[in-house]
């Protein structure tokens, strides 16, 4: 059973007990209903008390019933929190760790609460693109107040219980415990002291029955909508939060708690909860690798090397100090290492200056950090990470070189992002060691990191790998060894179609308008001028040796061939002006790009934003296919968390599989198939992948 019941003398205590969160799933509800019936049938028993075992009170809804009918079968969460608050003898939630979502509804039914401190406390729905459905709308505001209620369920951030319980007025908590190793003991004692006012006549206090106004009404509320619209334009469940506050505010309880629950159930239905709902589990499953046990010992990690001290490898460095590892920084020249150490300690102060980081704890950081050009003084790391010029003569220097320095057991990592890591590993004895770890630009913020798992990386590695991201807060994905892994082999396929939209009579500025209202964060063109036109001319240089049948848009080589790599000289596809990022259309470009058309014998048309949004995104779709297919990715899932994490596409259609999945694979298969008679695309690509077709005649989805 995941709800324990057992008698303290004349108190129950009903302890919720399925880990790792004590998630709120049918058996537990059951459980908690059936301790309630014991406690009440006992007569020996005067009060009880509720709490969580191991390392929460409970984090909610439990994740394996999402979307399924047990979510909702009977007792549901509502008629539990029903039956707590309707018991007959005082009912006591002894709160710690982590009380979030229906775990802190669960406690708001119980007559009274006692937390410990450090306990993190939320009504985290928003985040699932939801709001609270079992009364956390209508009760938090009775207890908190209107204004600190709003706050926390908008924002779905988690609060300290110690600060909630200094709110003046608050009647959430009725005592804060001396200390979480007290918690259970405090609860009996106030168990004990309500039951025995209880036999002294006192009535039971029930949250329902508190008031819930605010003295400025309908000023506050618009004033909450103006600000909720501002931030939150693309989904809709902030403003439906405060739909819901403020009718606890001006209907009955009941009347209210109806209201939310419509609001609930309706939001489950949209793209966006779809959407939303679908990365809460993609996150968590991108870290499980199917042939990799979860219980997979790894290797121990204290020290971290780093070769090269550019912006790439600063910016890895600068991932492990955070986390609070030491990191060498290995480079060829003196100068080079105080470029680095500069750009390092200019980056934390950037951040001390916004107040994201105290003065002290900089130091700490950059105590951490040390310095050295021998590769001799890192022989003991035991991680290694090489961040060198995109180059493979120059990663086997470093590799050759790695294989005799470093101590038996240590890992080395490649930062590359597009070159083969099988290749990388051949130059090493120890091919099992290597792996590829591929840091986002800029390697401290960016979210995103691709585990390129090579034929001969060990499954201890991969584990070790896949713990270390989550302590340095990265999102790990892992991706089988191919020319530009999942994200990079997919964003050529993306820029190739931009391309050619700018061969058909687009413009830079129209194709980057259209996707970036769809939601990306940047358009392919300024996305270009920003990373630097100049990578993917080599890249397309090697291609056209390498592939010589591959069909591009020349376009992007008459750019390059003007000198205009992007923001870094001032020109690319659009104009820049001194010491300002604000992209400006240019007619030199458009000029270029007309007389390339009339050159080419290219009659220009009229293209519609939905075009241009239906070939970049679903050029990305086709090629994940193709790399699902091939075993590059083990989920569909994963390709979403590269793109959402990696590559700016909205969060709210859920990643370039998911929004496939919601337009549905038949209609994309067949956009395909009219994409494939254009005359000047290519029509070879646009064959639907036959995983995608075989989904798409089936009536299947991806993910």
């Amino acid at each position: 059973m995941t709800a324990e019941y057992k008698v303290h003398g004349d108190v129950a205590l009903i302890t919720l007990n399925n880990p790792p969160v004590n998630g709120l799933g049918y058996e537990t509800r059951v459980g908690i209903t059936r301790g309630l019936e014991q406690a009440e049938a006992d007569p020996a028993v005067k009060a009880i008390v509720v709490t969580g075992a191991g390392k929460a009170f409970s984090g909610g809804a439990d994740i394996k019933e999402f979307g399924s009918p047990k979510a909702y079968q009977d007792p549901n969460l509502l008629s539990v929190i029903l039956a707590l608050e309707n018991a007959s003898k005082p009912v006591v939630a002894a709160i710690h760790s982590v009380c979030m979502g229906g775990g802190l509804e669960l406690a708001l039914g119980c007559h009274y609460r006692l937390a410990a401190p450090g306990c993190k406390v939320a009504l985290p729905e928003v985040k699932l693109g939801l709001i609270p459905g079992a009364g956390g709308t209508q009760r938090l505001p009775r207890v908190l107040g209107v204004e600190a209620a709003l706050n926390m369920i908008v924002s779905g951030e988690p609060v300290a219980s110690e600060r909630l319980a200094g709110l003046p007025g608050q009647k959430l908590f009725d005592q804060l415990a001396a200390s979480p190793a007290s918690l259970l003991d405090e609860a009996l004692a106030l168990a004990r002291k309500v039951a025995a006012q209880q036999a002294g006549g006192s009535v039971l206090p029930r949250v329902r029955d508190l008031p819930c106004r605010h003295p400025q009404g309908d000023a506050y509320f618009q004033f909450a909508r103006n600000m909720v619209k501002g931030m939150a334009k693309n989904f809709p469940a902030p403003a439906k939060c405060v739909d819901a506050v403020e009718a606890a505010t001006r209907m009955k309880f009941d009347q209210g708690l109806a209201f939310e629950r419509e609001i609930f159930i309706n939001l489950m239905q949209t793209p966006e909860c779809r959407a939303l709902r679908h990365v809460f589990a993609a996150e968590r499953a991108a870290s499980k690798i199917p042939d990799v046990p979860e219980d997979q010992p790894a290797r121990k990690i204290e020290q971290v090397a780093v070769i090269g001290a550019g912006t790439m490898g600063g910016g890895i460095a600068m991932n492990f100090l955070n986390a609070g590892l030491p990191v060498k920084i290995l480079e060829m020249k003196p100068e080079a290492l105080e470029r680095g150490l500069a750009t390092i300690r200019k980056n934390y102060e950037a951040q001390v200056k916004k107040g994201k980081l105290k003065p002290e704890v900089l130091e700490q950081r950059l105590a951490l950090l040390s310095t050295t050009l021998s590769y001799g003084d890192i022989r003991d790391a035991d991680l290694v990470i090489e961040a060198v010029f995109e180059e493979m003569g120059v990663k086997q220097k470093v590799f050759e070189t790695l294989d005799q320095t470093m101590k038996p057991g240590a890992i080395l990592a490649t930062n590359t992002s597009t070159l083969d890591v099988d290749k990388i590993a051949s130059f090493t004895k120890r091919p099992q060691d290597v792996v590829g770890m591929h840091f986002f630009s800029p390697a401290n913020v960016m979210k995103l990191l691709e585990v390129v798992r090579g034929g001969k990386t060990a499954k201890d590695l991969l584990a070790t790998v896949m713990q270390l991201a989550k302590k340095i807060k990265k999102t790990a994905v892992v991706s089988g060894v191919c020319d530009g892994f999942i994200g990079n082999r997919m964003i050529e396929q993306y820029s190739r179609q931009a391309g050619f939209l700018l061969e058909e009579g687009a413009t830079p500025e129209q194709v980057d308008k259209a996707i970036e209202r769809f939601g990306f964060a940047m358009g392919p063109f300024r996305m270009g001028d920003l990373a630097g036109n100049d990578i993917g001319w080599a890249i397309r240089k090697r291609r056209y040796v390498e592939q010589p049948g591959m069909k591009y848009s020349k376009t992007a080589d008459l750019l390059c061939e003007m000198g205009r790599f992007g923001q870094k000289t001032g020109a690319g596809w659009y104009d820049y002006q001194a010491g300002k990022r604000d992209a400006i259309p240019s007619e030199l470009v458009n000029k270029m790009i007309s007389e390339h058309r009339q050159a080419q014998g290219i009659t220009p048309r009229k293209i519609s934003d939905e075009e241009i949004v239906q070939r970049l995104v679903f050029s990305l779709v086709n090629e994940a296919a193709h790399i699902l297919e091939e075993g590059i990715a083990s989920k569909a899932s994963d390709i979403d968390m590269v793109y959402l994490t990696g590559y700016g596409f909205p969060l709210w259609r859920g990643g370039p599989m998911q929004y496939a999945d919601t337009v549905g694979l038949f209609n994309v298969a067949q956009a395909m198939k009219r994409f494939a008679r254009n005359p000047q695309d290519d029509a070879a690509f646009w064959q639907p992948a036959p995983l995608l077709a075989r989904l798409a005649a089936e009536g299947k989805t991806f993910n």
